[in-house]
């Protein structure tokens, strides 16, 4: 064999070649394959090799490249033309296993490879290119292509143009291929697929290996490949080469071993004398001699080849996984055939990836080391390398990654133990303090490390000495530990030597004679050694680590992965429980650990995660649901009384910092497990609502305490009306609940107009969810809970609207953020004011408030439509299942107020042209069923034009409603043509003779006569010119006047169908909040010109607006909302809303909107909750 400077030198020359332009690119260049036409399988004709082959000794080293190795005139082919027939997946005149036979095998993980690869070579033998084909296939397929390669590609096409028509064919969608798929299936294909090829080597390593053809066209192919830009090619490429490579090393080893057997069987017989001499003998060996030399040569050939054109390359690939992979078999190569590889042009290598930043890379390296040093002939090739590297080694002790640094300090106690020079003293120091360490793993191999370097020392002073070798092992940890200056953790000294040193550490008598010795030991000696004692036999009593050093891992101190792993009990199969009772104490201890994350989390996602988890095992569907409500209830037990322990002082405000902090935490605990649990058993409703008053009344606003109080009692609640529902209670329980429900909205809605974001948000969700629970639809099919029937008071709505204004459609808090620039704060902020929005829809929509309620909501529809306009949109349209007529009077009269507010604070164009940009809107919202649609928009125009004539009140201008003509116009697209004319003569009986002149009454004028508005805007001059006009060509109007006049005979409308009884909400955005002022002197009220003095028979009455009738908020005409009002159709399940809007396209056309007439159909619409708990009892009331 070679020496290692010739291979040093051989390599030296690699280091300047980069990743993409390397030398081995003549393996894709042209060159024609040799092709032989076997029939079966026929030991190959081998030809000589040219002179250039040759070395010059028998024993030359096989890495240094030939001018021409076989695999490079093997890969170099000749000019082909490419396939252009599709490439499928069928391998034509393959009658054996396939490809995807293969894969299969190898991806399941079960089958014998022995068996696979036999069946391979039983297909090869018929035909070795179909056998490479298929083979070639496999390869493909492995690196996640859906590509595959033909009969015709391997013929005609270079190695480089099949990879790159692998590569157009390569699914891009995904970035996962069986390398990278995670889980326990990337370590069983992994495996498999290294198992695979070295059964293929080792099955071919007699015969196969030598023929020229199978070996070198795969390893050209994966040569190739490693070095694509794709990934997956990459990657899985340079596994396979590598793993082959380790195959072929092998295989050289027993060739040489063979060769060098055969070679001294030819001396010997060589020597004899010449009469003794056996010709056929020497010559049959020497035939045999020359043969192994040819197959050592073709094998050095092969792993040159594929060392300098896939690992010189990817051992510093971008991809840490290829680059640990050629480090792990770099260290197998070097251990297997230390003669061709261990050398310093092979172990830089190792050198240089002790740096790399990534830790499974250091870990393969380190790992790699070990195996050399761990054998005793290796130790003198690694001198130069140990003194080159050992500093970088010993700073790795501190690696960030622990796994790193355990490997790393027992590889330097393989050097101190192996090399004659070992580890220097200072050089030790680095690693004795690491038995202080709180990795277990990490201190135990630095007490291995100082364990063995204790006995050394023992063990050369015993020969000067007598002292019992335990004695002397005491006197020096002793010492040591005095000298380390970590006192007071000897606990942690104990514990990393108590795995190599037990036997020492409980030897009590030694100690003890130790300590009874006159004149043994010193005084600070004495205190170390007691010290000592005690820690080992507290760790020989308990067995326990010391605080933070533990033997595995535990997780349920991180909130973050104990959320995630609590999921995990969802997915078993906990019937298993039921039928085997065995599994009784592992339920048991499942409750408790449960129950234990409980009381030490107080982070809201693991006490929901908890909280479902319970819900689910308190399931009645198992037999063992009665264990699991024991435990919970236990728990909930201890949690009341801790709470109740506290009450008092809170009550009397004589309690500290941590009394409420401890209430608070009990508190949020119980209403986690409250969401999931009934907590009515309690009783904790009344304590709760005391203590919500006396930190309300005292200002003691503390965050955490009331947030968890305002839930409790809401849950208490909500699950008492889930009870009333399945049970029949007495008359005066119903009562009580009640009472109990109308106290709890008084302080929630006191807790609205408190300056704490958190406790103002949760009292508005808890009250949308309870109003909706005890409001009338609730109790619809339930006589007997009619008396649970809560309807909000006048205040209370008017609150619950100045919360929407102020916290909802406000943008001071956006501006605030856009400040700090916290994109995550913004998106929290946005989804909780779409939870508030949502929730008030709700009510609106079940008729919890009155619909005129929803003005608030529609007035922000233009302005708000990028953050709410789905959910307003959703409410516009089920509002038109509640009663179209009415529905329309609401978005009339949100105009309405737009349009008092612009006069009551700045009269300007821009305002106007905003309300014009939201009428369109609106009008948008009406469908293109303009039939359908006739009732409603006529009522919409009637009111709309008598508010625009009303009379004016004392102290007011004439007419300046009149500009509201304009908003109206922007409806009149969608009105039939005998509609239009009788709204124009309508127009004419309200508007005084002198103002049908004026502009906006023309304008009104020509939208009802067909034109479009912005034509006549034009024509009246500069006054009502818009800039926010909508072209006539995008207004889709039925203008057939005979069709329609056949459809609908005379005029209706003067019949009482479309005049209002809507009622003015409590509050309108005029009645402005007074933030400084008690609720109970909060009214609702409006400006002058938000009142009107028209008929008795509309809802705009200042009457009306100031005083709100709870009795007329539920009933309306038949003619005005249907038999039935549909109210009976909206009770669906309250989940998200599914419609996205896009604001463009609404523009330009309307969707179909396709109500169905029909009062008989029932319709379904879906809100988001407002509620994050884990278990909705709302859902499954209105299941």
């Amino acid at each position: 064999m070679a020496s290692g400077d010739s291979l040093l030198d051989s390599l030296e020359e690699l280091d300047d070649f980069s990743d993409s332009d390397s030398d081995y690119e003549a393996t894709t260049k042209a060159t024609k394959r040799r092709k032989q036409p076997v029939t079966g399988l026929q030991p190959p004709k081998r030809s000589r090799r040219k002179a250039a082959l040759r070395v010059s000794s028998p024993s030359s080293s096989p890495i240094p490249t030939p001018p021409n190795s076989p695999l490079q005139q093997h890969s170099q082919n000749t000019s082909r033309q490419a396939s252009a027939r599709p490439v499928t997946r069928v391998n034509k005149g393959n009658r054996g296993i396939s490809a995807e036979d293969i894969y299969d095998a190898v991806c399941s993980g079960k089958s014998a490879m022995v068996t696979v690869v036999d069946e391979w070579l039983d297909n090869y033998k018929q035909s070795r290119e179909e056998g490479l084909l298929v083979l070639i296939n496999f390869i493909v397929q492995s690196c996640g292509c859906k590509g595959v390669v033909s009969r015709e590609m391997l013929d005609n096409m270079q190695n480089a143009e099949i990879i790159s028509t692998l590569t157009k064919e390569f699914n891009e969608d995904s970035v996962n291929y069986p390398l990278c798929t995670p889980g326990p299936q990337l370590r069983r294909f992994k495996a498999s697929l290294c198992e695979f090829t070295r059964v293929l080597v080792s099955s071919c390593r007699n015969s196969l290996v030598f023929d020229e053809y199978l070996f070198p066209s795969l390893l050209a192919l994966l040569t190739g490949m490693s070095d694509s830009q794709v990934r997956a090619f990459r990657h899985t490429s340079t596994l396979l080469a590598m793993k082959l490579m380790t195959g072929l090393v092998e295989v050289a080893v027993i060739v040489s071993v063979q060769l060098q057997t055969t070679q001294r069987q030819y001396d010997m017989e060589n020597s004899k004398r010449e009469q003794d001499r056996a010709t056929d003998r020497l010559e049959e060996l020497r035939a045999t001699i020359s043969e192994l030399r040819e197959n050592r040569e073709e094998i050095s050939s092969m792993m040159n080849a594929t060392f300098r054109g896939v690992f010189v390359h990817r051992y510093r690939d971008r991809l840490p996984e290829i680059r640990a992979a050629c480090i792990q078999e770099l260290g197998i190569w070097l251990k297997t055939d230390p003669e061709d590889f261990l050398n310093d042009g092979c172990l830089k290598y190792l050198g240089w990836t002790l740096h790399d930043k990534q830790s499974p890379v250091r870990l393969q390296c380190v790992r790699a080391l070990q195996g050399l040093y761990q054998e005793k002939e290796f130790i003198g090739r690694l001198e130069l390398f140990t003194s080159r590297f050992k500093e970088r080694m010993l700073s790795m002790a501190l690696d960030k990654d622990p796994e790193v640094a355990v490997e790393v300090v027992n590889l330097l106690l393989l050097i101190q133990q192996r090399t004659e020079e070992g580890l220097k003293e200072e050089e030790c120091g680095h690693i004795y303090p690491l038995v202080y360490a709180l990795n277990r793993g990490l201190a135990s191999a630095a007490g291995i490390f100082l364990f063995n370097k204790l006995k050394s020392v023992i063990a050369s002073d015993n020969q000067k000495n007598d002292k019992s070798e335990n004695a002397a092992f005491f006197q020096i940890l002793i010492s040591f530990y005095i000298q380390s200056e970590f006192h007071e953790h000897g606990a942690y000294l104990v514990d990393s030597l108590w795995d190599v040193a037990r036997s020492e550490l409980r030897d009590w008598e030694t100690m003890t004679a130790l300590l009874l010795q006159e004149d043994g030991l010193m005084y600070e000696e004495e205190g170390a050694l007691i010290e000592l004692m005690m820690c080992a036999i507290r760790q020989a009593a308990q067995a326990t680590p010391p605080i933070g050093r533990t033997q595995g891992k535990k997780y349920s101190a991180d909130a973050g992965k104990v959320s995630l792993l609590l999921k995990a009990p969802l997915y078993f199969n906990l019937e298993m429980y039921n039928s085997a009772p065995r599994l009784e104490k592992y339920l048991d201890l499942l409750l408790s650990q449960i129950c234990g994350i409980v009381e030490k989390h107080t982070e809201v996602t693991v006490l929901e995660a908890c909280a479902q988890l319970a819900s689910t095992l308190c399931s009645e569907s198992y037999t063992f649901s009665s264990r699991a409500h024991l435990a919970f209830s236990q728990l909930l037990d201890g949690l009341t009384e801790c709470f109740s322990t506290y009450l008092s002082d809170l009550l009397q405000g004589t309690a500290d910092d941590d009394d409420v902090y401890s209430a608070a935490t009990a508190l949020k605990r119980i209403a986690a497990l409250s969401s999931a649990k009934d907590p009515t058993g309690w009783k904790l409703f009344d304590s709760c609502l005391e203590l919500l008053k006396s930190r309300m009344e005292s200002r003691e606003l503390d965050k955490e305490l009331l947030v968890s109080a305002l839930k409790c009692a809401a849950f208490y609640l909500m699950w008492a009306k889930v009870n009333a529902v399945n049970s029949t209670p007495a008359e005066g329980e119903l009562n009580r609940l009640k009472k109990e429900m109308r106290l709890f909205c008084r302080v929630c809605q006191t807790c609205l107009s408190v300056n704490q974001t958190e406790i103002r948000d949760q009292a508005f969700e808890l009250l949308c969810d309870l109003l909706l629970l005890y409001s009338t639809s609730s109790a619809r099919f339930e006589p007997a809970l009619q008396v649970l029937v809560h309807l909000p008071s006048d205040s209370l709505r008017s609150e619950m609207a100045a919360f929407l204004l102020d916290y909802v459609f406000s943008e001071s808090e956006d501006a605030e953020l856009n400040v700090e620039g916290e994109e995550e704060m913004k998106i929290n902020l946005l989804q909780r004011r779409r939870n508030h929005l949502s929730g008030y829809c709700k009510l609106v929509l079940y008729g919890v408030l009155e619909l005129s309620a929803a003005t608030d909501i529609f007035k922000h529809y233009s302005k708000y439509f990028k953050d709410f306009g789905d959910i307003i949109k959703e409410t516009i349209s089920k509002s038109k299942l509640i009663s179209p007529i009415q529905s329309a009077k609401t978005v009339c009269l949100s105009l309405q107020q737009l349009f008092s507010e612009m006069l009551t604070e700045d009269h300007s164009r821009q305002n106007l042209d905003e309300i014009r940009d939201l009428a369109k809107r609106l009008a948008m919202s009406f469908g293109i069923d303009l039939h359908r649609v006739r009732k409603p928009l006529v009522a919409l125009h009637m009111d709309g034009v008598r508010f625009a004539f009303r009379e004016p009140r004392e102290g007011e201008e004439q007419h300046t409603n009149v500009t509201f003509l304009e908003i109206l116009s922007e409806f009149s697209f969608k009105l039939l043509q005998q509609d239009r004319t009788q709204l124009a003569e309508f127009v004419k009986s309200e508007c005084p003779s002198a103002a049908l002149s004026w502009p906006s009454v023309r304008l009104y004028q020509r939208s009802l006569e067909g034109r479009s508005s912005s034509k006549a805007r034009k024509q009246e001059g500069v006054y009502v010119v818009s800039t926010h006009s909508t072209p006539v060509a995008k207004r889709k109007r039925t203008t057939a006047q005979g069709s329609a006049a056949s459809t609908v005979r005379g005029s209706w409308l003067e019949t009482s169908s479309i005049h209002s009884s809507l009622h003015t909400p409590a509050l309108t955005s005029t009645a402005q909040r007074q933030p400084t002022k008690p609720l109970a002197s909060k009214k609702p009220s409006a400006t002058p010109s938000e009142c009107s003095d028209l008929s008795e028979d509309e809802f705009s009455l200042e009457s009306q607006i100031r005083k709100v009738k709870p009795v007329k908020r539920y009933k309306l005409s038949s003619s005005q909302s249907g038999p039935t009002l549909d109210q009976q159709d909206l009770n669906s399940h309250l989940t998200l809303l599914s419609l996205i809007e896009d604001e463009d396209a609404e523009r330009e056309e309307p969707e179909i909107e396709d109500y169905e007439s029909d009062s008989e159909h029932e319709s379904t619409y879906t809100l988001p909750s407002t509620r994050h708990t884990s278990t909705s009892v709302l859902d499954e009331l209105f299941e």
